[in-house]
């Protein structure tokens, strides 16, 4: 396979007989995701599929939250 830059990887997976992915052992050890970690799906059809780590949607709402308190 292919080196990548740091911090960067391709590669494809199936999807199983009930839907799920394996996220390939190199990303997991990129972004330090566990067994059990949670994480965000979002999807758009005209963008496709993104997974995000749960932290990252408590990152948002803080923000909002922060945002939206300043607004009062």
């Amino acid at each position: 396979m292919e080196k990548f830059p740091e911090g960067k990887y391709l590669s494809t997976v199936k999807i199983g007989p009930k839907g799920q992915i394996v996220i390939p052992k190199e990303v997991r050890d990129m972004f330090g995701l566990k067994t059990g970690d949670s994480l965000i799906l979002m999807a758009d059809k005209g963008q496709g599929i993104a997974l995000q780590p749960y932290e990252y949607l408590k990152v948002l709402f803080d923000a909002v939250n922060g945002v939206q308190g300043e607004n009062k």
